[in-house]
């Protein structure tokens, strides 16, 4: 159940009452679920107040509009993944793991924030045509999270060609990202978002650039043109 101030978005009709904020995040809540089996456009609102004993009246007294109702949802899916971004960087056992391991965590923590807003992240991808501003949030979080991952894996990395393994990881999260876009948007197989296989084998890809461009030699050009390998030791 979400606090006040968690519930202190634009759009929300903000309460000091504690019964009218627990009717608001149960709605909230509710709304979040049903997008799961539901797009937004079958998303009732009606059917929304049954499920938690509330009046279409009183949803309209917390929401502007369906609109503002949506909004509150992606900006608390965003929310919770600004959460376990700041998680990570104080994750401790990021700091010992290796290549391999900070692999799995890392993709682990991905595929957990997305299962755990499937739903609205899904409504938010199938508007992105007629509302492109909905998924720039998500978009930001998932540079952020490049941002964050890239110090930690290069810690974890041989030394040098550090502009090649950098481009590696963000490469790397744009497939597991991609995938998991796919997934939860068209569900293709062989793997759903939910399966624990799908964390195994995105980690696995993951893991696999990383260690393509950490064997890779970096080239430079002689003035004729040439290329000449520059070896780096690795102490």
């Amino acid at each position: 159940m979400q606090r006040s101030a968690e519930l202190d978005l634009p759009g929300v009709t903000p309460s000091r009452q504690k019964r009218s904020r627990e009717t608001t995040a149960a709605l909230l809540q509710a709304g979040a679920e049903m997008l799961r089996t539901h797009s937004l456009a079958e998303l009732s609102i009606e059917a929304l107040c049954r499920q938690v004993g509330a009046t279409v009246g009183t949803f309209y007294s917390r929401f502007e509009s369906k609109e503002a109702y949506f909004n509150a949802l992606m900006a608390l899916a965003a929310r919770d993944g600004e959460s376990r971004l700041s998680r990570m960087k104080e994750d401790e056992r990021l700091a010992d793991a290796d290549l391999a391991e900070l692999s799995r965590l890392l993709v682990r923590g991905t595929i957990g924030w997305i299962r755990n807003h499937e739903g609205v992240l899904r409504a938010a991808l199938q508007h992105d045509d007629t509302r492109p501003d909905r998924w720039s949030t998500f978009k930001a979080l998932a540079r952020a999270n490049v941002a964050d991952a890239t110090p930690i894996l290069l810690g974890a990395m041989g030394r040098g060609n550090k502009a090649a393994k950098t481009r590696a990881i963000a490469f790397g999260f744009q497939v597991v990202l991609g995938t998991l876009v796919n997934a939860i948007l068209n569900d293709p197989g062989p793997l759903s978002i939910h399966d624990r296989e799908m964390e195994e084998q995105l980690a696995n890809c993951l893991l696999l650039l990383l260690l393509q461009a950490e064997m890779t030699e970096p080239t430079v050009r002689r003035s004729r043109g040439r290329k000449k390998q520059v070896r780096h030791s690795r102490s």
